[in-house]
């Protein structure tokens, strides 16, 4: 099997940094900070490791988060809301809502958004579309917090770059927060409110460290080795 060739960038990167270490949050935006940059904004991301066993109901965790300072990126939402609220959802920055006519239309095929949320009163309609929606990560759901009755707030948080997260099959989370533009300070304000919440989640079944390990890395840089302590979150 033929090795992996690493850019010039990337090797220039990977002396930076000491994977044998772990680093404070501090200590970990400076050395990002230090990584030669590319000619795009990239996305800072974090893979956290946890002791779970997601084959089990209780483990396998799912949800949204709204960070701080957002994650420098917005998001097309549609809203299966009619009435009053669906006004509402539009002016809180959905770019199409509706009922069964809107169910219609992505039957038909159309998918141009990023995300879609329904009031319970219209799951008649979006049960329809799991064949459609499913495959592509976009069915809304409650414990995503794309199926709920408070309409407005979920596609502000969701336009704005709410993200959601669900562990795979490895017990890991991926998710992006912020760009390597962001402030070092705003990233890790970032950071320390989605490992206090990912905490937060903590099944009861869980014996032992539940946040094993958690890296955090540019699109196009080296993972960076975060030290997993309580008191950083």
């Amino acid at each position: 099997m033929a090795l992996k060739i690493r850019s010039k960038r990337y090797q220039q990167a990977a002396k930076v940094v000491d994977v044998n270490k772990r680093y404070t949050i501090e200590e970990t935006f400076d050395v990002l900070a230090k990584f030669p940059k590319t000619k795009f904004d990239e996305t800072v991301n974090v893979a956290v490791k946890l002791n779970v066993d997601p084959r089990k109901a209780d483990q396998n965790l799912r949800g949204a988060i709204s960070l701080p300072h957002g994650i420098g990126k917005s998001a097309r939402v549609i809203a299966f809301v009619e009435g009053d609220l669906a006004e509402k959802a539009l002016a809180a920055g959905a770019i199409a809502v509706g009922g069964a006519e809107l169910a219609k239309k992505i039957e038909d095929g159309w998918l141009e958004f990023d995300k879609a949320i329904a009031h319970p009163s219209q799951m008649r309609h979006v049960g329809k579309l799991g064949k459609v929606l499913g495959p592509k990560g976009l069915m809304p759901t409650p414990k995503a917090g794309t199926v709920t009755e408070d309409i407005v707030t979920a596609v502000k948080e969701f336009a704005g770059g709410r993200l959601e997260y669900r562990t795979d099959a490895g017990g890991n989370i991926h998710v992006g927060i912020g760009k390597r533009s962001f402030e070092k300070g705003k990233l890790g304000d970032n950071l320390r409110h989605l490992l206090q919440h990912i905490t937060n989640l903590r099944p009861t079944s869980v014996k032992g460290n539940f946040v094993e390990r958690v890296s955090v890395a540019g699109t196009m840089t080296p993972g960076i080795n975060v030290v997993v302590e309580s008191q950083q979150v």
